[in-house]
């Protein structure tokens, strides 16, 4: 089953709007897709570190902060099983919306807290619907990320 991008609806799972879900771990190698393939960065986390509260929690697209080397970035999580490339792990995967022009931050620990809920993990057509949902999905957390409740 694949989604079309052009009928996304973001922000709708309510009891999940606003959440309070902290987690911390080591950044790791992943598969590389999200610089290569997606041109969009991700900093896999540790699943040996966080698997056990990740359980628990739904799979999909959130936002939020990730504190790094002290600072403090917006960020788009993955949260699942990346159906568009048919992952066999469940995995963790913030984008930070920052330009670190290409330096990568592998075996420091990164800060997560999970704010609001943007949508459920889908599959897509194509790699560039892929793509796009994903641009949308920073659009909402950079609008999101900036009500007075953050």
């Amino acid at each position: 089953l694949t989604q079309d991008v052009d009928a996304i609806e973001r922000g709708t799972l309510a009891d999940q709007e606003m959440m309070n879900i902290e987690m911390s771990a080591k950044v790791v190698k992943g598969f590389g897709r999200g610089s290569k393939f997606l041109g969009i960065p991700t900093a896999n986390m540790n699943m040996k570190e966080i698997g056990h509260q990740v359980d628990p929690i739904s799979t999909g697209i959130y936002c939020g902060f990730a504190r790094l080397r002290n600072e403090v970035y917006k960020t788009v999580v993955s949260i699942g099983w990346n159906p568009y490339f048919d992952n066999k792990e469940k995995t963790v995967e913030p984008h930070l919306l920052h330009d670190f022009q290409g330096n990568d931050f592998y075996g420091e620990i990164l800060d997560l807290k999970l704010c609001s809920y943007i949508r459920a993990e889908m599959n897509f057509k194509s790699l560039d619907d892929l793509i796009q949902a994903i641009h949308g999905d920073i659009a909402y957390a950079h609008k999101k990320l900036v009500e007075p409740c953050y």
